[in-house]
């Protein structure tokens, strides 16, 4: 059986590179051979191309091409290049990503000959300002009928889609022979747009579980230290981490590159993603806003604290509370440095093992969805043959 599978990832971005690794070597520890179809539009970090410039209803469009434009050569110019080859020495050797870069839908197609064909994880369902809805991350490209196209815990990236999108959601989604999608809120938007009935499934990296083979070379490191990993904005979690590294006595260390728009918290470092791996496993705590910092430290049983996004990223909050929600760890969850609040919630202990419970329910979960569908994908290729 072939598998070829669409993501996020070509993305400088821990989380989406080791959800896109998870997938994969979920899929290749059952003996099946799974490949990354090498699409990579160039709107996604490079901003794509300008829009009717001068008509003024397509201002915010314009701004946010020419800002991804903007921050896209001041990475490429002024950029760690050690760090830059360390993600792309992953892809290479962890992700098997090589050969020619897909920028158009009609190249996807041509490079999906497959059995079964994934388009997930991430938050590829989430429309961009410069783009809207790609229809590539829907699988809608032209592939032969006996070719299964389902989703494994895409994310909308927020608990509701604007209306103005819902009919050609309902249109893609409504396309795929399976649907399953990353959080609750995804079922009822699915639901609401198509009438069908997805199945709520864990992110990759929950569901592959075991990093082990990423963490076999890791360094012992000299001295305690609190592990910082902001993503989007500084704000609340800055303070949040200063006052639990002072509280434990310990160093904060952020990871940060040209393309972040804050001082580093802490010290500063620019780790590849093994290296951003180990040190968080490594960490005393972890402190972080992202859905991808809570996961993979729910996964290494490393005491956390993490930080609700603020202000108008609050919508991006609903993937680390359905998470934390499901692991029954959502105290865990803050949104400010409030001493009384961080104080309570590092004292607190966990039950790993009851945690642990939930996350093998959860994979459980994952996992019956895509062995269903690697069952239904064979039978349609000996029908096929026959």
């Amino acid at each position: 059986m072939r598998v070829k599978l669409l993501t996020y990832h070509f993305s400088d971005n821990y989380g989406a590179l080791f959800q896109a690794y998870a997938l994969r070597q979920w899929f290749r520890r059952q003996g099946v051979e799974a490949e990354f179809i090498n699409y990579h539009p160039r709107y996604v970090e490079e901003g794509g191309s300008f829009d009717q410039l001068l008509n003024p209803r397509q201002w915010r469009k314009n701004m946010t091409i020419g800002y991804l434009k903007a921050t896209h050569l001041y990475w490429s110019v002024f950029g760690n290049g050690r760090q830059r080859l360390a993600f792309d020495d992953f892809r290479r050797q962890y992700l098997g990503v090589g050969g020619v870069r897909l920028m158009e839908s009609s190249q996807a197609a041509g490079a999906a000959e497959a059995d079964l064909l994934v388009c997930g994880s991430d938050q590829i369902w989430n429309p961009s300002v410069q783009k809207g809805l790609d229809p590539v991350y829907f699988l809608d490209f032209g592939v032969h009928s006996r070719v299964r196209r389902i989703s494994y815990a895409p994310s909308f990236g927020r608990s509701e889609l604007a209306p103005s999108f819902h009919a050609e959601a309902g249109r893609l989604i409504g396309r795929l022979d399976a649907i399953s999608v990353r959080e609750q809120s995804g079922v009822d938007i699915v639901r609401t747009v198509t009438g069908r009935e997805a199945q709520c499934v864990p992110d990759p990296t929950i569901l592959l579980g075991d990093f082990s083979e990423l963490l076999a070379a890791r360094r012992e490191e000299s001295e305690r230290h609190v592990f910082c990993y902001a993503l989007r904005t500084a704000e609340v979690i800055r303070d949040v981490a200063e006052h639990v590294a002072k509280a434990y006595g310990a160093r904060l260390i952020s990871p940060c590159s040209a393309r972040q728009r804050w001082r580093a918290i802490g010290t500063g470092v620019e780790p590849g993603p093994l290296e951003w791996l180990r040190l968080l496993d490594s960490a005393s705590t972890v402190v972080t806003n992202s859905f991808h910092g809570v996961a993979l430290s729910v996964i290494f049983n490393k005491p956390f604290v993490a930080v609700e996004l603020p202000g108008k990223r609050g919508a991006l909050n609903e993937r680390v509370l359905n998470l934390l929600t499901h692991t029954g760890l959502l105290e865990r969850v803050v949104n400010s440095a409030d001493p009384k609040k961080l104080d309570s919630v590092m004292t607190r202990g966990i039950d790993w093992s009851g945690v642990n419970y939930q996350l093998a329910q959860m994979r459980a979960v994952g996992v019956r969805f895509l062995m269903d569908q690697m069952v239904m994908c064979g039978g349609q290729s000996e029908a096929a043959r026959l």
